[in-house]
């Protein structure tokens, strides 16, 4: 079984130019705001299989959205784990996370998508969306 994230991991993506991308699990929610001035570009994943955790990741998604240095930063919503059969569809959790309204009031671009890390569905849309994000040609 996959275990959260609960440090902080770097990965440098080829999009053609290098990208690095930074991974901060959850739990590091108290030191997210040093980072903020260092981002392009901002990935918030949500486990779609956890009923008991929309809550609190929209609270932290919240959060993000009102940080003033994140004020323009496009950000994607990853709704993760699509693949376990217990998960809420991307219609379940946009109803639950309120994200219309979100959107509406969010100073920066919000796009959605529904991903599974262990097999893969998905990626090609976050890898196209951080190319065209990030202004890289395809």
């Amino acid at each position: 079984a996959p275990v959260p994230q609960v440090g902080t991991n770097l990965t440098d993506l080829r999009l053609p130019r290098k990208v690095t991308v930074r991974e901060l699990g959850g739990c590091m929610g108290p030191i997210w705001p040093s980072y903020y001035s260092e981002c392009s570009a901002l990935l918030f994943v949500v486990d779609a299989s956890n009923p008991t955790q929309v809550s609190s990741s929209c609270i932290q998604l919240l959060s993000v959205l009102s940080a003033a240095p994140l004020a323009s930063v496009p950000v994607l919503v990853l709704f993760n784990k699509i693949d376990l059969p217990c998960y809420m569809s991307l219609v379940e959790m946009k109803s639950l996370f309120r994200m219309q309204d979100i959107v509406s009031c969010a100073t920066q671009p919000i796009t959605m998508l529904e991903t599974s890390a262990r097999d893969g569905t998905g990626l090609a849309d976050v890898l196209q969306w951080l190319r065209t994000t990030l202004k890289d040609p395809c």
